[in-house]
């Protein structure tokens, strides 16, 4: 019989529950995100508190934690300009995303630092990199400032609706992207990643 431990989060630190909250919810899908801030650099930075939120339209969900209070520079030019690029990241260009969580002055690119590449992006002003074999151009529909205090939130929530995807053609299979060859990258806790093991397959229940 397991013995289960029961934890009142509100009873340890923020970091003890940063930690159980990582080290469970695993694994974690990574988004590469651009934004371009009011000067016109071009901003990346990865985020792997992510997800699909709707199908009709297409919406996905940044959660961007804030530093000191303040909005990290991906969430406060999402909100300024209205636009981002989430990017699926697979082992292609694994380190590559690994250098744009540095932490830069505003004034300086991690696409730059990383050796990215930018390519136009068609429905908004927001360059994506040509490295990603899965990018999707969004807009940004809601923001929700999140935790703390309503006068001092510690989390950004970005809500995107995509109005474009660009796919590699040779993941494209009737319509369905073949997992296997993208081989992504998830997120696990400290400094640990994975790729897609065994996958198990099951039919829905009737």
């Amino acid at each position: 019989m397991k013995t289960m431990r029961s934890i009142d989060p509100t009873q340890q630190s923020d970091r003890d529950n940063y930690k159980l909250l990582i080290g469970s919810i695993i694994p974690r899908p990574i988004a590469l995100v651009t934004t371009l801030s009011p000067a016109g650099v071009l901003n990346a930075a990865p985020f792997s508190f992510f997800n699909i939120v709707n199908s009709h339209p297409p919406m996905v969900s940044v959660s961007v934690q804030r530093r000191q209070g303040q909005p990290k520079d991906t969430a406060s030019h999402a909100m300024a300009g209205g636009e981002f690029v989430v990017h699926i990241t697979d082992t292609s260009y694994l380190e590559q995303m690994n250098l744009t969580a540095s932490q830069l002055p505003p004034d300086a690119s991690e696409v730059e630092l990383a050796g990215l590449t930018a390519v136009p992006s068609e429905a908004i002003a927001v360059p994506g990199l040509a490295e990603a074999r899965i990018r999707m151009e969004c807009v940004l529909e809601h923001t929700l400032a999140l935790g703390g205090t309503p006068e001092s939130p510690t989390s950004d929530l970005l809500i995107g609706r995509v109005v474009r995807f660009h796919i590699d053609e040779a993941l494209l299979h009737g319509g369905r992207i073949d997992a296997a060859a993208l081989d992504p990258v998830s997120r696990l806790a400290g400094s640990d990643y994975a790729r897609i093991g065994e996958v198990i397959s099951l039919a829905r229940p009737e």
